[in-house]
């Protein structure tokens, strides 16, 4: 594999039809950002800023893994990235992708950066929650985060490999998807990692690293990431994981959602996990403080009351079962469909 710059367009590229050079991308970027819808401008800026002289992107973070912050992106470290995607998801110059996701965060950039470095046959749409609406074209390749997947189902069958990240996929999505026939991955990754560095098969409960990544766990039982061609700097996660080998992990939760409930620690994804497909709405476990036990085990339900039979949660453990039931009309979530558990209940 030769020397790849940030300069280098694959000869197979091309941009919603037509082959480009970079010359021929920064008159596209000038023209999108001069003419173009937000969407399109937004891709414009990008081109102009990978194509410049600096050999960096600068992009806030989404808050993963702490506070979002303002951090550089090595333009390097994203081809490399842009490699191990194409070498985990086999993909071959000439496979027809699709964009669907907004470029002002990592995953829609790097949709342009794999298709550039990998020459792949970029197709670009409006980002929004029915992207394949008015589709005609088959896809060898697409992301998307859940809501889009949720209101796309029946378009799934002209995508033969989909990638599903930004926010985690709910059992009940898992379920439509299964008896399709398109492969489809749920991505694990985060802006400082460069997007996924792990990923796993529908209806699989293991991850497994792309090249160049290794990881480990902290005291806290948290993982670690340690990923050469990104940072010399090891990235410390809040995901609890139970480690498999040195290849692949299970993701149990996020340690700010753990409830310490009389001194059991409880982590809400687990005890959501048994309760999905009894519950006809959308649904999340949380803690609320509590005298006597610190925090008390809270069922928050989206939409009207509904009642439950005694024996409705004998699915869960003795100090799973929720002390209280409560219900909100709608939902909080960021724009990439993540559920906001705090601020749904501050209201």
């Amino acid at each position: 594999m030769p020397n790849l710059t940030h300069r280098n367009v694959h000869n197979y590229f091309k941009l919603n039809g037509y082959h480009l050079n970079a010359s021929d991308l920064c008159r596209v970027a000038y023209s999108y950002v001069k003419e173009g819808d937000a969407y399109e401008r937004s891709i414009g800026e990008f081109f102009l800023d990978w194509f410049d002289k600096k050999d960096y992107i600068e992009m806030t973070t989404s808050g993963t893994t702490g506070l979002p912050k303002l951090v550089k992106l090595e333009k390097q470290a994203m081809i490399q990235s842009a490699l191990a995607t194409g070498d985990f998801f086999d993909l071959k110059p000439g496979d027809k992708a699709l964009l669907c996701l907004p470029t002002q965060f990592i995953a829609g950039k790097m949709m342009l950066v794999r298709s550039l470095i990998l020459g792949l046959e970029l197709d670009v749409v409006s980002p929004s929650l029915h992207p394949l609406e008015l589709n005609t074209t088959t896809y060898d390749f697409v992301a998307m985060v859940p809501l889009q997947v949720q209101n796309s189902i029946k378009g799934l069958s002209k995508v033969r490999k989909l990638i599903i990240g930004g926010a985690k996929m709910d059992s009940s999505l898992e379920e439509k998807l299964l008896p399709l026939k398109t492969e489809i991955y749920e991505t694990y990754g985060m802006t400082e990692t460069i997007t996924h560095i792990a990923a796993k098969r529908l209806g699989d409960s293991v991850f497994s690293i792309l090249p160049n990544v290794k990881i480990s766990q902290d005291e806290r039982g948290c993982l670690v990431i340690n990923v050469a061609t990104i940072s010399d700097e090891a990235i410390v996660t809040n995901d609890l994981v139970e480690l498999i080998n040195d290849q692949q992990f299970i993701f149990l939760g996020r340690i700010d959602n753990v409830i310490n409930s009389g001194g059991v620690k409880l982590i809400p994804e687990q005890i959501e996990a048994k309760l999905t497909g009894k519950i006809n709405s959308r649904f999340f476990v949380t803690g609320l403080p509590d005298t006597t036990l610190g925090e008390k085990l809270v069922l928050v339900i989206e939409g009207e009351k509904q009642e439950f039979a005694s024996d409705f949660f004998d699915v869960l453990g003795k100090y799973e079962k929720p002390k209280e039931i409560v219900f909100v009309s709608k939902f909080k979530e960021n724009e990439n469909g993540k559920l906001l558990r705090k601020p749904t209940l501050q209201d």
